[in-house]
């Protein structure tokens, strides 16, 4: 009698031993060779990390150019500055430059066993600190450009909500690129029942305030509630007389937002104080908190810890 054919299950074995790597598998060393359960590890891992943090707030508008990342980086300084743990993850691939904001752009980032350890800022006084997470960590180069497909894209939004060891956080702040694709949809997925909300942010223009309709749009049909929208660019103070100098035309799309129960939560100035202290790598909300930039993030930041009007498990 022929003996009988034995066949191998090719698929990964639960091993008894739980994994201690608190990381995406795609980072360990012994992937080729582990027989544990990889997708589930790496869900669990997400889960986890998510589960540590009280509230996130995307800051996205769809349009690009209209200052994401200043509101995103400046906020997120003045809610730590009240004393909250902050962290801030950029979520734009093609343009990572959230750590431009606090003076880390060329700073590396290592894995160790309980996941990426995020970039730390400090004020020179101590008293407001957060983390930065960002592909700009780790990339090879500053000017590397990052030419990837989706999957790659649904890839890194998993390590930066999953194998960034954030900790424990009241807020976990995330910059988001421009558009409504992979990117947001993919952390959408992820932050399905957690205590998320979005701050739409856009210029005065007619063609910025057309898409962050869509953006609005966008968030009504996810379940993703608005907490509300931040008018970047909104003028220029003259540093003479004072008076509010309007650069774009009015557009009457911004009553539209209003008309959708869409509050607007601050009224910002193109402004030359931001511009130098992003490029200097210094926030103003630390460096100069009494300037009136500084009181309109700090009003900001009060608004944005108001979430009493939210839909109940939002």
């Amino acid at each position: 009698m022929p003996a009988p054919v034995v066949t191998l299950d090719p698929r990964p074995q639960a091993d008894p031993s739980a994994c201690t790597r608190a990381h995406a598998c795609s980072f360990c060393p012994e992937e080729e060779s582990c027989r544990r359960d990889k997708p589930a590890h790496d869900r669990d891992l997400v889960a986890t990390r998510l589960g540590a943090m009280d509230r996130i707030l995307l800051v996205l508008g769809n349009k690009g150019g209209v200052g994401k990342s200043t509101v995103a980086a400046n906020l997120a300084a003045a809610l730590a500055q009240q004393g909250h743990r902050v962290g801030l993850a950029d979520a734009d691939i093609h343009g990572p430059n959230v750590g431009v904001f606090f003076g880390c752009q060329g700073e590396r980032v290592r894995v160790g066993s309980a996941g990426i350890r995020p970039s730390r800022y400090c004020s020179d006084d101590g008293a407001t600190g957060l983390a930065l997470g960002s592909l700009a960590m780790l990339l090879p180069d500053l000017d590397s450009p990052v030419v990837w497909r989706d999957a790659y894209k649904f890839e890194f939004i998993h390590h930066l909500a999953g194998s960034f060891d954030w900790g424990p956080l009241d807020y976990w702040v995330v910059d988001m690129p421009p558009g409504t694709g992979n990117e947001l949809i993919t952390l959408c997925d992820l932050l399905d029942g957690r205590q998320a909300a979005a701050l739409l942010v856009t210029t005065p223009q007619a063609i910025a305030l057309h898409d962050s309709l869509k953006a609005a749009r966008f968030c009504r049909e996810r379940g993703l509630p608005i907490l509300g929208w931040v008018e970047n660019m909104a003028g220029v103070v003259c540093p003479h007389c004072g008076g509010e100098i309007q650069l774009f035309p009015k557009s009457e799309l911004s009553e539209r937002l209003t008309s959708a129960g869409l509050a607007m939560l601050a009224h910002l100035p193109l402004s030359p104080r931001l511009a130098f202290g992003s490029d200097a790598g210094a926030p103003v909300v630390v460096t100069d908190p009494d300037c009136p930039e500084s009181r309109i993030f700090s009003d900001l930041a009060w608004r944005c810890m108001d979430w009493s009007e939210l839909p109940s498990g939002a």
